[in-house]
């Protein structure tokens, strides 16, 4: 990892740049005795850096985040604590449910608005490990119970119900396996386990799961764009119907196969028809999508298929969809936003104390 060139030199066992846990994607909780369970919250993974004055914020990648989150920054530097680092969330959160969206927008370049945003939809701060101690002890070789422990004993210094939270923990496979269940409406994007009795393993995936939520929707295809080379289909383009009756893209699905690829062709040309989208359509070039063809042809509203996705906010799916199945037997215009618009989940609020923002 390369140095950020606005981390200072900090007097700590532990400084930045530094390389925070990471995890091995599994497809279930993993079973045992030997894991602890956390939730994987919708937000910026953050190690936090305290040193006398001196607050810095890292993001999972290495670079800073300090300048974008004033609030964060001042409710560390207010602490009694001042060395340690910890390792946490941070989210933003609005009517019982985190927005991942709102928090998108906090990273901006100027200034004024860095400033605006803070007091328009301030961070919570989730953390669930500490590197450091209140006196300068590196803890990463201690195992996760030793360490939450102390964790927990730094936190009982900390004001409760502010920017700082302690994420919760849990021994219990059931809980974890309730969080998955029910509190996704909340912007729980999955479950954490990690091994109690293992080290902080920087930069590691030996040491801690993710399970992330996964779920299905029934989408209208409205059209779909070629493979950048060889003639095929390399997109499907997705739809769901407003309550107006406006079609909107809310995603794409390009997980085929050369087969599956070469079979959708006679599929999807005849239906070729403008303008597939009515409301919202797929946009044209964009800095990320430089040197790429962003052509996409309209198609009939006829054709119905399932998906499965990890992630649905601001009116998208966050990642690409695997494709699953056609549904001829769905009338296209059952196709609403209502399969994925859920309500704010107050049980969320049972993390922090108090439903926030």
């Amino acid at each position: 990892m390369e140095p950020d060139v606005d981390f200072p030199t900090l007097d700590l066992p532990v400084r930045p740049p530094y390389a925070p846990m990471e995890a091995l994607s599994v497809d279930a909780l993993p079973p045992g005795e030997e894991w602890a369970f956390e939730p994987k919250w919708d937000g910026f993974r953050c190690l936090a850096f305290r040193e006398g004055e001196r607050v810095v914020l890292q993001s999972k990648s290495g670079q800073t985040l300090t300048r974008y989150f004033p609030e964060l920054v001042a409710a560390l530097s207010a602490l009694p604590l001042r060395r340690v680092v910890f390792d946490g969330e941070i989210v933003v959160a609005r009517d019982g449910r985190l927005d991942f969206d709102a928090l998108l927008q906090r990273i901006h370049p100027a200034e004024s608005r860095v400033r605006k945003l803070a007091r328009e939809t301030p961070v919570i701060y989730l953390v669930f490990d500490a590197l450091v101690d209140d006196a300068g002890r590196d803890l990463t070789a201690l195992p996760l119970t030793e360490r939450r422990r102390r964790l927990e004993q730094l936190f009982a210094r900390v004001p409760a119900d502010g920017t700082l939270r302690l994420s919760p923990v849990t021994a219990d496979r059931a809980l974890a396996g309730r969080w998955l269940a029910e509190l996704g409406a909340g912007g729980l994007d999955g479950v954490v386990a990690k091994r109690a009795d293992a080290a902080y393993a920087s930069g590691e995936r030996t040491a801690m799961r993710k399970v992330k939520r996964m779920r299905t929707v029934d989408c209208v295809v409205g059209g779909f764009r070629y493979a950048q080379t060889g003639g095929e289909i390399g997109s499907l383009l997705l739809g769901l119907y407003d309550d107006a009756g406006l079609l909107h893209h809310v995603g794409f699905s390009a997980s085929f196969t050369v087969p599956e690829r070469r079979a959708l062709k006679p599929v999807l040309e005849p239906l070729v028809e403008p303008p597939g989208f009515t409301g919202g359509a797929p946009g044209g070039p964009s800095r990320w999508s430089a040197g790429r063809n962003t052509e996409w042809k309209p198609l009939a509203p006829r054709l119905v298929c399932e998906v499965r996705y990890d992630h649905f906010s601001g009116g998208r799916f966050r990642h690409g969809t695997k494709f699953l199945r056609w549904r001829p037997d769905k009338a296209p215009r059952l196709c609403t936003f209502a399969q994925v618009e859920g309500g704010s989940d107050d049980s969320l609020a049972q993390f922090w104390g108090r439903r926030a923002g």
